[in-house]
């Protein structure tokens, strides 16, 4: 197939697909499919080999957001049935991070809902990752805690954070029909802030929201511009209570050929398949790790996951091997001696949607 020819040799230059090339992909037939994950499979291999990177999500504060985002079962004015809490402390936070870091985890995300963090919880964070790393010295963190203010990723910085999640979600279009209470424009600019205070930038998207093909490429390619270390690719997962909870739009299939775009745009980021997989991807799992090089463990924000040993077992019975800690996650023309891409940059992703 001439079209996989050319975006396996595009992938293996870094060079990027034209949009026609990557509304190709999404078009492919069920016949075409194994061809698709075999070509991207090369991409993947050619810039992270077999390695599987782990992450395990900590949410550190959960329910009654103030912002309307129609995916998120924490969201203003959600029906659905979720644990709501306020603050984690530093320590009750830590050893919720180390039964993840026991699993095989390298990462850690923190997550809290809401907005934005004040400095008061910039403050909590901070004292919550000192923790973490107290007792885990080479563990990443990656913290997403919504819109960012002036100077408060330089403070996440210093604190210790690698990384700061905030993804786009969707598409600049059709953005303002997910979310009315900020702007597409706000979360560009907190990965902005993030690159610029040398975090690691982690930004993705959420499948599954009613989207076109065209949308679901805007958005992977406006992804690529902003130059993100990671990319978590989430599967809506449409809870009850929510204005999305009829959106059951997705097939394992599609789910793979979406990854399978993403990894061609984005041939040399971690691509994380993160919220959802299990339940869209099922038993087509393990033919996504061929297109995917990083993987949550365990349980996401308000929705159980798959049990960690299930996790272990899948990714070693695929043929990959778990990330070990000492490994640097993305090739070295990205990772500059660390983990992260830019000047300054730490370590590399994580996910705030399901």
């Amino acid at each position: 197939m001439d079209l996989l020819n050319t975006l396996v040799d595009k992938g293996l230059r870094r060079e990027t697909p034209t949009r026609a090339e990557a509304l190709a992909v999404l078009a492919t037939t069920d016949d075409e499919l194994l061809d698709v994950v075999a070509a991207a499979g090369k991409v993947r291999r050619h810039w992270f080999g077999r390695r599987v990177k782990l992450n395990y999500l900590v949410n550190l504060k959960s329910g009654l957001c103030p912002e309307d985002c129609s995916y998120c079962s924490q969201r203003l004015g959600s029906k659905a049935d979720i644990l709501k809490y306020t603050w984690l402390k530093p320590d009750e936070a830590s050893q919720a991070a180390a039964a993840g870091l026991a699993g095989g985890a390298k990462r850690v995300c923190l997550v809290a809902s809401g907005r934005g963090p004040t400095d008061r919880d910039v403050d909590r964070v901070s004292d919550t990752i000192k923790a973490i790393k107290e007792q885990n010295e080479d563990v990443e963190v990656c913290a997403c805690l919504g819109l960012l203010s002036d100077g408060q990723a330089e403070r996440l910085r210093e604190a210790g954070a690698d990384a700061y999640n905030h993804n786009l979600n969707t598409s600049e279009s059709t953005y303002g029909e997910i979310t009315t209470t900020h702007t597409y424009a706000d979360r560009v600019d907190t990965v902005r802030k993030a690159h610029a205070a040398g975090l690691s930038a982690c930004s993705g998207l959420i499948a599954g929201m009613g989207e076109t093909d065209e949308d679901l490429v805007d958005v992977v390619f406006s992804l690529r511009e902003l130059d993100p270390d990671s990319v978590p690719v989430n599967f809506l997962i449409p809870f009850e209570g929510t204005p999305l909870a009829k959106e059951w739009n997705l097939t394992p299939q599609r789910c793979l050929r979406i990854l399978a775009m993403v990894r061609f745009v984005c041939p040399d980021v971690e691509v994380r398949i993160a919220g959802g997989r299990e339940v869209h991807l099922r038993t087509m799992q393990p033919l996504a790790l061929h297109l995917a090089n990083s993987v949550f463990l365990g349980d996401y924000l308000t929705s159980e996951g798959q049990a960690g040993k299930a996790d272990l077992e899948m990714i070693a019975d695929a043929g990959f091997e778990v990330e070990g800690a000492g490994e640097v996650t993305l090739p070295e023309h990205r990772a500059g001696g660390g983990c992260g891409s830019h000047a300054g940059g730490g370590a590399c992703g994580s996910h705030d949607g399901a």
